[in-house]
């Protein structure tokens, strides 16, 4: 598939040794390799906006959560937690390129869902994004992996409609501060869903 790569897991350190992290037969594809896209896309389908994301209580994913991984050359870790997290950066969006390819999460991606790609912060996780240039923030659900394009400069990519919504998709790429909101994420699926962050 065109623009979509494939996120290699690395090996895990364990008690007395290595432990591989081995996905037998199958692979993480996603569409990693984010650009801004110069024009914006044809109207949805259904022209109403999208709808508000609300935080909840959610299984991490189970394949978007490999402990360490390896895109174009570098190795990320994703974080065993989302708690307290919170960052300034470069804010990017992604649209009719990667509309309906597979995410991390497996989830087929959706332009006109709120949504994100972040390298390291477990899936899913849900952030409040402010755009630091006019002050218009929304939360957004992390179900991908990206930025892999200018990875120094880059912190996150949004989907089409939360940078309509941030008002960037003029700029392509803007200054924002996200925050983690919502119950706390881990990658592993042992917490009780009754937690809370």
């Amino acid at each position: 598939m065109e623009g979509a790569h494939r996120l290699r897991p690395r090996a895990a350190r364990g008690i007395g040794g290595l432990a591989v992290v081995a996905l037998s037969g199958c692979t993480l594809v996603g569409p990693p390799s984010r650009s801004v896209v110069p024009a914006g896309p044809a109207a949805p389908p259904s022209s109403s906006p999208a709808a508000a994301v609300v935080p909840r209580e959610e299984p991490p994913s189970r394949s978007g959560n490999m402990p360490e991984y390896e895109q174009s050359g570098r190795r990320y870790q994703v974080l065993g937690s989302s708690r307290g997290y919170a960052e300034r950066g470069v804010a990017s969006w992604y649209g009719d390129r990667f509309h309906g390819r597979p995410t991390s999460s497996g989830e087929p991606y959706d332009m006109y869902a709120l949504t994100a790609a972040h390298r390291t912060l477990p899936i899913p996780t849900y952030v409040r994004v402010t755009n630091l240039t006019n002050g218009r923030s929304l939360v957004v659900r992390v179900n991908d992996r990206g930025p892999f394009s200018d990875p120094d400069n880059r912190l996150i990519d949004l989907s089409y409609a939360a940078a309509k919504k941030l008002g960037m998709l003029q700029r392509g790429a803007t200054r924002v501060e996200i925050a983690v909101i919502g119950p706390r994420r881990t990658t592993r699926s042992t917490d009780s869903p009754s937690r809370k962050g």
